[in-house]
């Protein structure tokens, strides 16, 4: 009985410490000092939630720059999109991350991958196929990485000076501005976060 009594006690305080103390801290340390990334790095623009900096987002309007490849749909979503139509379906599929896995040899990946190609010279012309950087033709392990190399930006520059009218110069600022992670001063290679690149385009267009 004695043990067992000991055995509660142990039981009850680790309950309190590791269920209601330790969680509890965490949770104001992260709302005080770190609030924005404990809220999901969420971008906000005029008063309205456009997106997270560390999730993807599929662009097609040629003003802006692409991003990687992903097999979800991670575009963000509004109430109405929740509701399902005619078809009884929603636009809104839920939360959902993954790539999907294909092995190189895989037919579907080799359609996919050669559309892709296709698709990104004819917005390209004068880029060759075997300058196309790997990372817009390949999505991450997780389907939804925001970042795109130096190289992939680089490249589309042309493309996009061209539907803004922005010159050339302004934009490779503007993606030297959004480019994170030198190795010499944090880990992982160089990396342009596309949305905030986008985002500066939009509010020179809007101007």
């Amino acid at each position: 009985m004695k043990n067992f009594q000991k055995a509660l006690r142990v039981t009850i305080a680790m309950m309190i410490i590791c269920g209601i103390i330790f969680p509890l801290f965490i949770t104001v340390v992260g709302q005080v000092f770190f609030h924005k990334q404990a809220n999901g790095s969420i971008v906000t623009v005029g008063g309205k939630e456009v997106g997270s900096e560390l999730l993807g987002q599929n662009f097609t309007d040629p003003r802006f720059f692409r991003g990687r490849v992903s097999s979800v749909n991670y575009n963000t979503y509004t109430k109405e999109d929740t509701k399902p139509g005619k078809d009884g379906k929603a636009a809104y599929s839920g939360v959902s991350s993954g790539s999907q896995n294909l092995a190189p040899s895989n037919k579907a990946l080799k359609e996919r991958v050669q559309k892709d190609i296709n698709d990104f010279l004819k917005l390209h012309p004068g880029v060759k196929k075997e300058d196309i950087p790997t990372d817009l033709l390949t999505s991450s392990g997780s389907g939804l990485d925001p970042d795109i190399s130096p190289q992939a930006a680089e490249i589309q520059i042309p493309a996009v000076s061209k539907a803004t009218g922005i010159d050339q110069n302004r934009l490779r600022q503007i993606v030297k501005k959004y480019t994170k992670g030198d190795t010499s001063v944090s880990l992982g290679e160089p990396r342009v976060n596309v949305l905030k690149v986008n985002l500066e385009i939009a509010s020179i267009l809007n101007k």
